[in-house]
């Protein structure tokens, strides 16, 4: 067998495909834009996807693994403004301008689809529902930006950590994976960056939580004991128990 049948798992066969391209399908139109997607073996952790600058090409879906997007600024300095899941498309902030205004990276092992953009056009022009799903897409990005700058306006590191993990929580939910018990695929530096607080700060809110049962952590592994408790720490009320 083949690198190219070896990860050729087709949109049929992959569980998270309702996450990227609409359930409402047809058979025929689901191997219409199955045909059109392009698989390629595993990237190891710290592969980049495509830098700032760059010409705006694909859109990617991550089917394992995990990736961060992150800008650099004038000093040098990094500054994350997204973490990628499985069942995510990253590069929609690109379609506007044709250029990629951040870099992508994978956090670990992960593998991924790529989209061709002017496949995505010429379908979407005839498959309604793919048309309406890039729209929700896109709507999610907008919304996702938004929550983002509440996050980091909020105005303590526990109600910044409880929406972080309660956000991560909710994406699992929509993977059919475990609500309350998850892997922090990033760094703990990653974190500090994308939060705007201190690792020490972090550590720190995880003992205090741990230690009003809130929370259990063991590495990278984080189980939620008491999600209500977690939403009041986040000032979330809207938030649904898992």
């Amino acid at each position: 067998m083949n690198d190219k049948s070896r990860f050729a798992v087709s949109c049929h066969q992959c569980s998270l495909s309702a996450l990227c391209i609409p359930h409402s399908l047809t058979s025929e139109e689901m191997d219409t834009v199955d045909a059109e997607i392009k698989r390629a073996k595993p990237l190891k952790k710290n592969s980049q996807i495509f830098g700032t600058g760059e010409k705006f090409k694909s859109l990617y879906a991550v089917r394992s693994g995990a990736f961060k997007a992150y800008s650099i600024d004038e000093s040098g300095e990094e500054h994350i403004v997204g973490f990628f899941l499985p069942g995510e498309i990253i590069g929609l902030d690109a379609i506007d301008t044709e250029t990629h205004p951040t870099t992508a990276k994978a956090l670990e092992e992960s593998t991924l689809c790529e989209i061709p953009f002017d496949q995505v056009e010429r379908l979407s022009a005839k498959i309604h529902n793919l048309q309406m799903h890039m729209y929700r897409l896109l709507s999610r990005e907008i919304r996702g930006d938004q929550e983002l700058q509440m996050l980091l306006g909020k105005k303590t590191a526990e109600e910044r950590i409880g929406t972080f993990l309660l956000n991560l929580s909710n994406r699992c939910k929509q993977r059919k994976l475990s609500a309350s018990l998850f892997r922090l695929p990033m760094t703990r530096t990653d974190i500090e960056n994308y939060l705007g607080l201190a690792v020490e700060t972090i550590s720190r809110v995880f003992t205090r939580l741990q230690s009003q049962n809130i929370l259990s952590v063991d590495g990278k592994e984080v189980e939620i004991l008491d999600h209500h408790q977690l939403c009041v720490v986040a000032h979330n009320d809207f938030i649904n128990e898992s």
